[in-house]
C-alpha cells in the first residue's frame, strides 16, 4: 500500500507541470473555429528533413511553448509528404507525386510556398479567416518561437 501511495505520488507530481502539444488536424479546424476563433499555427515538415525534426524535438517540446499554443492557437503538425486527401477551407487537397515514390501535398505547397519554393521547415500562421498572415522558411529556435507568440497574440 505504502508503496502504491509512493507511485501515485511521484506521478502526479512529475507530469502536473508536463503538458502534451495539442495538434489538430485541418478538418478539425473549422469546427474548432466555430467555438473559438483562434490564428492557426501550421508547422509544414517532411521525415527526412534534420531541422524539422530538431524543431519538434527542442520548440515543440517546450512547457512554456506548449502552454501558449494550447491556450492561445489552434496547431496543426503538418507533414508534407502526406498521402491522405486533406479538406480544408471547402477544398480538397491532395498528395502529388513528382517521381518514383517520391512527392509534396498540395496543401504544404498552397501554405509552405515562399518565392516559388517550398524550403522545410515552415511555419504558417493563418489568421481566422484562413489567410496567411505570416510564413517563415527555416529552423527556430525556442527563445525566438516564443517571442514570435507574443508578437502572434498581439
Amino acid at each position: 500500500m505504502k508503496k502504491l501511495f509512493l507511485f501515485i505520488l511521484f506521478f502526479s507530481i512529475t507530469s502536473a507541470g508536463f503538458c502534451q502539444l495539442k495538434s489538430h488536424s485541418f478538418e478539425a479546424i473549422d469546427s474548432l473555429q466555430q467555438i473559438q476563433k483562434r490564428k492557426i499555427i501550421v508547422f509544414i515538415h517532411t521525415n527526412w528533413c534534420q531541422f524539422c525534426q530538431r524543431m519538434k524535438s527542442t520548440v515543440f517540446k517546450n512547457q512554456e511553448i506548449i502552454q501558449k499554443l494550447n491556450s492561445d492557437f489552434y496547431f496543426v503538425d503538418f507533414n508534407a509528404e502526406g498521402k491522405d486527401a486533406v479538406r480544408f477551407n471547402n477544398q480538397t487537397f491532395k498528395y502529388r507525386p513528382t517521381g518514383n515514390n517520391v512527392g509534396v501535398h498540395e496543401l504544404a505547397l498552397q501554405l509552405g510556398t515562399m518565392n516559388n519554393q517550398i524550403v522545410y521547415p515552415v511555419l504558417c500562421v493563418l489568421n481566422e479567416k484562413y489567410e496567411i498572415i505570416f510564413q517563415y522558411s527555416s529552423y527556430l529556435k525556442p527563445q525566438d518561437f516564443k517571442l514570435l507568440l507574443e508578437k502572434l497574440k498581439e
